[in-house]
């Protein structure tokens, strides 16, 4: 019987649940990886195999098929490693580890056996908690994004095989206290409209956008102040709330902005893209790119949409 463990994937800019399922087969010794992976997630097969041997464990000579489901949706990232890792073990019955259902695993392998942080934890931890899956693993870099979620168990670790001897019992883990306020970053503005002169009719349809959350078209020659009152709408919002705080930073995780960081985003983002971009460069394009089911690709700035999850838009011309 197969192995199968709990991991996550990324849709647009939500999560959504992975099975890695390990099964191995009498033949000659190969790894197969099928389930619509991405080239990182094929490269898998040997980053597996270094870190298991590396770990001080014993990599199964016979043929290997793992899958991950469900299969008919594109996967990417290099996140996979430690399901694929925990599973295969398991499979090949070098450990034991008691309700693995229970369980979610999130991380990147090194060839030595170490965890790397990955892009996106944040969504995939607030998936995991609509699934009802309270224990998640993830690498010790990515603990206090990870942590931004209420009423989790996260265990963060920095070695396979630190993860292998706490799903064995060998050495018990405490879970994270939740650390949602220690990771709250205040950040007053450091603009105000009082810095505005002579445009006061300006600041008035502004306020007035703002309130009722309307779109605001601002025409006039360069200079006349149109870019100076946009930057200071935000501080003129309310503030946003938990929900809205865990949406944005949700999509700065999914683009991996989030890096060394781990804070929830508590200022309404403004962004201000140029005049001259086109429909592609705003909201990206093709059916697989990175972030194209939310409405914007990798390598666009992710923050111009942002906008819609902060009750304004508008455009500066």
């Amino acid at each position: 019987m197969a192995a199968v463990v709990n991991s996550f994937s990324i849709f647009g800019i939500d999560g959504y649940l992975v099975k890695i399922e390990i099964d191995t087969i009498y033949g000659q010794p190969s790894v197969s990886i099928v389930g619509m992976g991405d080239t990182a997630i094929k490269e898998a097969r040997e980053r597996l195999e270094a870190a298991i041997i590396n770990s001080k464990f014993e990599f199964p000579k016979m043929k290997i098929v793992i899958n991950l489901a469900p299969s008919d949706i594109k996967k990417r990232g290099s996140h996979f490693d430690l399901g694929m890792a925990i599973a295969l073990l398991i499979q090949s019955n070098q450990i034991k580890a008691e309700e693995i259902e229970s369980y979610a695993f999130i991380g990147e392998l090194s060839l030595n056996g170490d965890l790397r942080p990955c892009d996106g934890v944040l969504p995939m931890v607030m998936e995991a908690k609509n699934k009802g899956i309270r224990n998640i693993v993830v690498p010790n870099d990515n603990i206090k994004e990870a942590s931004l979620v209420k009423d989790m168990n996260i265990f963060a670790f920095n070695k396979l095989h630190e993860v292998t001897d706490f799903l064995m019992g060998v050495n018990p883990y405490e879970s994270i206290v939740d650390l949602k306020d220690k990771h709250h970053i205040e950040n007053p503005y450091i603009i105000d409209f009082q810095d505005v002169q002579g445009q006061d009719s300006a600041i008035e349809f502004v306020a007035v956008a703002a309130a009722g959350g309307h779109n605001i078209l601002m025409s006039g020659s360069p200079g006349c102040g149109k870019s100076m009152v946009a930057k200071r709408i935000p501080t003129i919002l309310p503030a946003m709330t938990e929900e809205e705080a865990l949406e944005v930073t949700k999509i700065y995780s999914v683009a991996g902005l989030l890096k060394n960081r781990g804070s929830l985003i508590s200022e309404r983002p403004f962004r201000a893209p140029h005049h001259n971009a086109s429909m592609n460069s705003l909201i990206g394009g093709g059916i697989f790119s990175k972030l194209s089911h939310s409405s914007f690709a990798k390598g666009s700035d992710p923050c111009v949409f942002l906008c819609k999850f902060t009750r304004y838009k508008f455009r500066i011309i």
